[in-house]
């Protein structure tokens, strides 16, 4: 029997043509090429229902309702299908990836996001590519959670993150393994485990007022205290190495106390690629976990912020967040030791 799949094009360069002022999403071009290309499968094709979001735009501008909008749609026709792909920018993939991983707790059905750095319009596209190989594995059964599929890899939608902005293999997960290698046909990392099983449920709160930070040399008190007034409720810290910040500055971390004491929940990811924050390995590391932040382990800066913008949008206490933040909910951290 033929899987039935939904494809969702929410935007991004997979669909966009030339105009005067650089490619642009153009509404309605999409659907001819998909249909094209599923007809000329030499296999048999599956079912394919494609729905253009109104309006489709360039991932850059995504915001947090960009994730909620695409996390009802899928929850809304979960019984109807039994693969999921989303056609989305490159600039925003990782964050909705995330995202969606929060959104839709124990979806239970292949949910892959895909999209390309050069147009379907344009000869030598990798477009093409990508969305058979997205089909392929939402048709499949041997993945059931948010992945993000782009060039030779197939990955953790809440472990992926954007590395190249030119070239075809353009998102890894340096912490994290892939699900699956394409070269061509996906071979899937079986010794990887799932996500734990849950009841599927679509979290269909608002989301909260988040923000995130990188550090540098010379990083100044102010800073943290401009971003921290209301409506503020996260904070997301990109630290240094396994954690490490300013450990010398006392205005530095009394805005975080300051900030924890407020309610908002302060979490330290690392702004390396690889690697994970190490709350006790060093001093500088300590000091912004004492002063009420919380660790984030080896989340991306990016799952990171979309967990932190979903727990809090539940209404859940932060107090309960900051201990969320440190549980894995949906595969994406690992804990020490």
């Amino acid at each position: 029997m033929r899987p039935r799949i939904y494809v969702a094009y929410t935007g991004g360069t997979i669909g966009m043509t030339a105009t005067e002022h650089g490619f642009a999403p153009e509404p309605g071009w999409l659907r001819g090429p998909i249909e094209a290309l599923i007809e000329a499968s030499r296999d048999e094709p599956p079912h394919v229902e494609f729905d253009e979001f109104d309006p489709i735009i360039d991932s850059s501008n995504a915001t947090p309702r960009t994730w909620s909008r695409i996390a009802s749609a899928l929850w809304d026709r979960r019984d109807d299908f039994d693969g999921f792909v989303v056609l989305h920018g490159t600039d925003t993939m990782a964050y909705t990836a995330s995202a969606l991983s929060f959104l839709l707790p124990g979806f239970g059905k292949p949910v892959v996001i895909t999209g390309s750095q050069v147009p379907m319009s344009v000869e030598g596209s990798d477009g093409q590519q990508n969305l058979i190989r997205a089909l392929g594995v939402a048709g499949g059964d041997a993945i059931h959670e948010v992945s993000l599929l782009f060039g030779s890899k197939l990955l953790r939608g809440n472990r992926a993150t954007k590395v190249d902005a030119a070239g075809f293999d353009a998102f890894d997960s340096p912490s994290f393994p892939p699900l699956g290698r394409l070269n061509p046909s996906i071979r899937y990392d079986t010794r990887i485990a799932p996500p734990a099983p849950q009841g599927p449920r679509l979290l269909r709160c608002g989301l909260a007022h988040v923000a995130a930070v990188r550090l540098f040399p010379g990083f100044e008190a102010r800073v943290i205290e401009s971003l921290c007034r209301p409506p503020l409720e996260g904070l997301v810290i990109e630290a240094y190495g396994a954690g490490n910040g300013p450990s010398s500055d006392a205005a530095f971390l009394g805005a975080i106390e300051a900030a924890t004491a407020a309610g908002i929940v302060v979490v330290v990811v690392t702004q390396c690629l690889r690697g994970s924050v190490a709350p006790g390995a060093y001093a500088s590391g300590s000091a912004m976990i004492l002063a009420g932040a919380v660790p984030g382990f080896d989340m991306t800066s990016e799952a990171a912020l979309t967990k932190l913008a979903v727990l809090l949008g539940e209404g859940i206490p932060s107090s309960t967040v900051a201990e969320m933040m440190q549980a894995d909910l949906a595969g994406e951290l690992t804990h020490l030791g």
